[in-house]
C-alpha cells in the first residue's frame, strides 16, 4: 500500500513549508469534500520512483477548546489514518508547553512517530535541537524546509523500499488487471462492484486490505484474473441499502495509487460536479488510466440524458482518449461492455514498443510538422525511446528539448497516441538534451587565438560576399 504520512504540530513551526517540498507544489489540495475542513490538506508525493502520500494538518497547541478542539480533531484524525507520523517542532522557538503535551498525546496513540527540528538554518543545528531531545523520541531528523535542506536524508530513512519492490509484491497477492472503483459518496461504488462480481464471476476470496478498510477483491471472469479494489467496503447483495457511504480521501488516493485502471463513478442524476474533477485531476497525476462510469442511467428522460451528455462531453473534452459508459449498476445495463474498456487500457498502459517503431513515430511526425526556430536555430528532436510502463513514458533525445513549447508537445502526444493506439491511459513524454561536445571550447583559447579566429571569420564572410556579387554579374 502507499505510504501516508501525516505533518503535525503547533502554528507556523513549517509544516505547509514540508508539506510543499514533498509534493513539489506550492498547494497540493487534491480534494476538497463534504465534511472535510480546510484543516486537513492531502498530497501526493514521489521521491527516488516511491510514491506516498501527505496530510498537511491544522496548527495544535495542546489546549484546545471550542472551535479549536474541532480542528485539533481533525488533525488527531489524520494521525490515525497516517503510517508515519512527523512532529514538527521550531528549532528556532525552543521548545514550549504545547511541543510537550503534543508530544505526549502522540505517545499514547502507539503511532510511529517522528521529531523532526524545522528552520536549523542559519545556526548550529545541534544547538537548536538539544532542547527537544528530552521529548523521548528515538528518530530525530533536523531540517530547514523552507530551503529544502535535510528532507532527502529523512525521506530515504522513511521510505526505504523501492517502488518496483512494492509492484511485485502487489503483483503476486493480487493477480491480473487491478481496478479501482472511485467516486463521491452515494454515486453507486458499492452497487457497481457487487455487480461486477455478479453470479457469472468466480469469487476467489474476500482479503480485507489495510487498517483502513479498502477491499482487495481477487476473481475471476471468462479465464481472465482481475482484482477490483473497493474504496467503500462490500456487502452481500442482501445487505446492500440506499445509505450514505463514509468516504475517505485516504482509501481512494490509495486505491487510485494501487490500480492499473480506475473507473471513476458519476451520478447521473446529479451531473459532474467539482469534486468529480477532483478525482480526474488525481487519477491524471497519478498517471493511472481511466473509464468514466455515468451510472443511474435507468429512468431517465431522453432530454434529461441529451443534457447530462452534453455537460460530460463539453467539460471532459481534455480526456476524448478515455471511453465514457453510460451505466445502471442497479440493473446491470452496460456494466459488462466496460470490460472491453477496462482490458484495452491495461494493454495501452502496459505496452512495450521498440525503440525503432518509436523513432520512425517521431520522424514521421517531425517531417509532418517540424519544430519551431530558438535563437535562429532550429530544434532538432533525432530518437526515442520507452522509458516506462503505467503509465508509458516515451523519452525523446534532441538538441534545445528544453525549449520545446508545450503546443509541440502536445502535438506530438496526440501523433504517438493516435498510431500506437493508446486508449484511456495517459502517455509522458521526457524531453533530453544532447550534450554539445564544443561547449566550453571557445572559453579555453588563448587571447592571440581567439584574434585568429575572429580575423578567420571575417575573411570567410568577405569572402563570400565576394562570390555573391560575382554570380549576381
Amino acid at each position: 500500500m502507499t505510504p501516508v504520512i501525516a505533518l503535525v504540530g503547533r502554528p507556523n513551526v513549517g509544516k505547509s513549508t514540508l508539506f510543499n517540498q514533498m509534493t513539489r507544489s506550492r498547494d497540493a489540495l487534491v480534494a476538497d469534500f463534504p465534511g472535510l475542513t480546510r484543516d486537513r490538506k492531502y498530497g501526493e508525493g514521489n521521491y527516488e520512483g516511491q510514491r506516498f502520500i501527505v496530510i498537511d494538518t491544522g496548527g495544535l497547541t495542546g489546549d484546545e477548546v471550542g472551535l479549536d478542539a474541532e480542528m485539533a480533531r481533525q488533525s488527531m484524525q489524520a494521525v490515525e489514518e497516517a503510517d508515519i507520523v512527523l512532529f514538527l517542532v521550531d528549532g528556532r522557538a525552543g521548545l514550549t508547553a504545547g511541543d510537550e503535551m503534543i508530544a505526549d498525546h502522540l505517545r499514547r496513540t502507539g503511532k510511529p512517530a517522528h521529531l523532526v527540528v524545522n528552520k536549523t538554518d542559519g545556526q548550529d543545528p545541534d544547538v537548536a535541537a538539544a532542547d527537544f531531545y528530552g521529548l523521548g523520541f528515538e528518530s530525530v531528523y533536523l531540517i530547514a524546509a523552507s530551503h529544502n535542506r535535510g528532507i532527502r536524508s529523512m525521506l530515504d530513512e522513511l521510505l526505504p523500499r523501492p517502488e518496483d519492490a512494492e509492484e511485485e509484491d502487489r503483483a503476486d497477492k493480487y493477480p491480473g488487471i487491478r481496478i479501482g472503483v472511485v467516486g463521491r459518496p452515494n454515486v453507486g461504488k458499492s452497487t457497481l462492484v457487487n455487480r461486477m462480481l455478479g453470479e457469472d464471476r468466480v469469487v476467489v476470496y474476500d482479503m480485507p486490505g489495510t487498517t483502513r478498510d479498502s477491499v482487495y477483491i481477487p476473481y475471476e471472469r471468462q479465464g481472465k484474473q482481475y482484482t477490483l479494489i473497493d474504496t467503500a467496503g462490500v456487502r452481500r447483495r442482501k445487505n446492500v441499502r440506499e445509505v450514505v457511504e463514509k468516504f475517505s480521501i485516504i482509501k481512494t488516493l490509495q486505491a487510485i495509487d494501487d490500480a492499473h485502471v480506475v473507473i471513476l463513478v458519476i451520478d447521473a442524476r446529479e451531473g459532474l460536479v467539482d469534486q468529480d474533477l477532483h478525482l480526474i485531476g488525481f487519477v491524471l497525476d497519478a498517471g493511472r488510466s481511466l473509464v468514466i462510469a455515468v451510472n443511474k442511467w435507468d429512468g431517465m428522460d431522453p432530454d434529461d440524458r441529451a443534457r447530462v451528455k452534453e455537460q460530460v462531453m463539453r467539460r471532459l473534452d481534455f480526456l476524448d482518449y478515455a471511453d465514457k459508459h453510460y451505466i445502471s449498476a442497479l440493473h446491470g445495463s452496460g456494466v459488462g461492455v466496460m470490460y472491453e474498456s477496462v482490458e484495452a487500457c491495461y494493454e495501452s498502459a502496459m505496452a512495450k514498443w521498440p525503440t525503432n517503431r518509436l523513432t520512425a513515430i517521431l520522424q514521421d511526425a517531425v517531417a509532418q510538422h517540424q519544430p519551431p526556430m530558438v535563437h535562429g536555430r532550429r530544434i532538432k528532436l533525432r530518437y526515442a525511446h520507452q522509458g516506462g510502463s503505467n503509465p508509458p513514458v516515451i523519452v525523446v533525445h534532441g538538441n534545445q528539448t528544453e525549449a520545446l513549447p508545450g503546443a509541440y508537445k502536445r502535438y506530438l502526444e496526440n501523433t504517438f497516441r493516435k498510431v500506437l493506439d493508446v486508449t484511456g491511459s495517459p502517455i509522458r513524454f521526457e524531453f533530453r538534451s544532447s550534450d554539445n561536445p564544443f561547449a566550453g571550447k571557445v572559453d579555453r583559447l588563448t587571447p592571440r587565438q581567439k584574434v585568429k579566429k575572429d580575423n578567420d571569420l571575417k575573411k570567410g564572410r568577405r569572402i563570400r560576399k565576394t562570390r555573391q556579387k560575382s554570380l549576381k554579374r
